[in-house]
């Protein structure tokens, strides 16, 4: 990912101005980040990644899921474009056609070569800071998905996984096996969805 840095901080109106709509970016920190184009592999991740949330988030009528070329206007200097992001059913009155007025309330990042240290660093202060609840971060590179989670002090903790599941408190009943995004061939979706659904309808 190249940078732009030809003044001492863009704005998200600068940001606009510069980055057309059909190339990926960020803002972070008045910087302006510019994404190469992805591998395959990562491309399937967030194909079947974000195909699953959004077919969790339909189901449930919890708000909607966005892809990588959504910006969230955090503040004057700050407008990630995460490769995932959901926006509950409650806040929906910021999202405008050309950008959402506000941080998403997940949001996913899924790691290539050159954005490691955005994705494990930049992004997650700029997430903590914005108040983010959750922030997914995907290492195809590694094979490792990451779940941080806002704690009482608005300060990200780790949360381990759970008989080898993650699973979020901001889609109640959402879960992930990390290995499922690292397994050739995946695991078809309509059976991980129906699997998920099974838990959801079992009896406690």
């Amino acid at each position: 990912m190249k940078s732009i840095k030809l003044k001492s901080a863009y704005t998200v109106e600068d940001f606009f101005r510069l980055v057309s709509e059909d190339q990926k970016a960020d803002l972070v920190n008045g910087v302006i980040h510019m994404a190469s184009p992805e591998n395959t592999d990562a491309n399937e991740i967030f194909m079947w990644l974000g195909g699953l949330m959004n077919l969790f988030v339909e189901e449930f009528d919890l708000g909607k899921v966005f892809g990588s070329r959504v910006a969230y206007e955090l503040d004057e200097t700050n407008c990630p474009e995460p490769d995932i992001g959901f926006v509950q059913k409650s806040r929906q009155h910021l999202v405008e056609r050309g950008r959402v007025k506000g941080p998403p309330d997940l949001a996913v990042e899924i790691v290539s070569p050159e954005s490691v240290e955005r994705d494990y660093n930049l992004k997650r202060s700029q997430n903590e800071k914005a108040g983010v609840r959750e922030y997914w971060i995907v290492d195809e590179i590694e094979e490792i998905v990451t779940l941080l989670r806002l704690n009482a002090k608005a300060k990200y903790r780790e949360v381990k996984p759970r008989s080898g599941e993650l699973a979020s408190e901001i889609l109640p009943g959402f879960y992930i096996r990390p290995e499922w995004l690292f397994q050739n061939p995946r695991p078809k979706l309509r059976v991980v969805f129906a699997e998920i659904l099974s838990r959801l309808d079992a009896p406690s």
